[in-house]
């Protein structure tokens, strides 16, 4: 990561400065909750992407820093929004907002890191970046009640799961990638290859997030292995289980996801493995890779690009 992140990494110290100045407020509640998960830190994938993609289309100064700072709010307000929804205990090694807060301010608070980075954004003044950016978060929070209306839905397909996961978190890999283009007015010459990369390497990265539900380590991880299935979550390796298993796998994982009960987790993951369906998972996962990787051929060769085409290797190779 220190590698991806040297092209661009006095934008990204501008970008955290600029994400606390902007947690300021006169409610000292809102300030505790913002800087509780904002200092929990995180790979900041999505706003180095922006901050690459804008390298790639040329454009300097302090567009791309506020626009990374958006990008990373409205990813922070996901996260408020989604430990309440799941709720989730830990996130990071540590306890999530709301386990330490409470639901109601987590929920508060991600809805002023929303606003906070729509005031952003009119400071930026560029209506297709403004618009890109207003269809995203209407699209995460649809993909949110998506996947709570497929939560425990044993039916759930591989199409359908693919769904949710562009709609809930690729679609903002995607515009971070897409608004450099905005802002350097080249959305017709860069804006397609960039937001394919970002969509393509966005979903990659949460496929192997659900892999890692099965087969990661919860200390390097920072969260609980079988959180997924406590939630009922239907991802990719449970459903190529309900594929390809025999009718007492299948029995085992239906009535863990319909149940959402993580209490025979080492039967589903030895299920899983059985099955093979964390490798399939890591093969369909190489498939959208190899997809945002032919789309960055198509952006100007530099360094900015060749950090890029690290954070599509690295959505594979990660183990948290």
């Amino acid at each position: 990561m220190q590698a991806i992140r040297e092209p661009v990494k006095a934008e990204l110290e501008a970008v955290n400065e600029l994400i606390i100045a902007n947690l300021a407020s006169d409610v000292a509640l809102v300030e505790n909750i913002g800087h509780y998960i904002v200092d929990a830190g995180g790979k900041r994938l999505r706003p180095l992407l922006a901050l690459l993609s804008a390298k790639c289309c040329g454009v300097g100064g302090e567009e791309p820093i506020k626009f990374a700072a958006v990008v990373e709010f409205i990813h922070t307000a996901t996260l408020l929004h989604d430990d309440v929804v799941d709720l989730s205990t830990l996130r990071r090694g540590r306890p999530t907002a709301n386990a330490e807060f409470g639901n109601a301010p987590s929920v508060l608070v991600g809805d002023f890191l929303y606003s906070r980075a729509f005031q952003l954004m009119v400071q930026i003044g560029n209506m297709a970046l403004m618009g890109d950016m207003a269809a995203t978060t209407n699209t995460i929070a649809a993909g949110e009640v998506l996947q709570m209306v497929r939560a425990g839905d044993a039916d759930t397909s591989e199409a359908q799961y693919l769904e949710v996961i562009t709609r809930k978190t690729a679609i903002l890999f995607a515009s971070a990638c897409f608004g450099a283009a905005a802002l350097g007015d080249s959305i017709d010459t860069l804006g397609t290859p960039l937001r394919e990369f970002g969509l393509n390497t966005g979903i990659a990265f949460q496929i192997i997030d659900d892999v890692l539900d099965y087969q990661g380590d919860p200390a390097v991880m920072g969260k609980n292995v079988g959180d997924d299935l406590s939630e009922g979550k239907p991802t990719l390796p449970l459903i190529h289980v309900l594929q390809q298993g025999t009718a007492e796998q299948k029995e085992l994982v239906v009535t863990a996801i319909r149940d959402k009960d993580a209490s025979k987790i080492d039967s589903v993951i030895a299920a899983v493995q059985a099955c093979g369906s964390l490798d399939y998972a890591r093969e369909v996962a190489v498939k959208y890779q190899s997809a945002a990787l032919q789309a960055l051929q198509q952006l100007p060769g530099n360094a900015a690009r060749d950090a890029m085409e690290g954070i599509a290797k690295l959505a594979l190779q990660r183990d948290h």
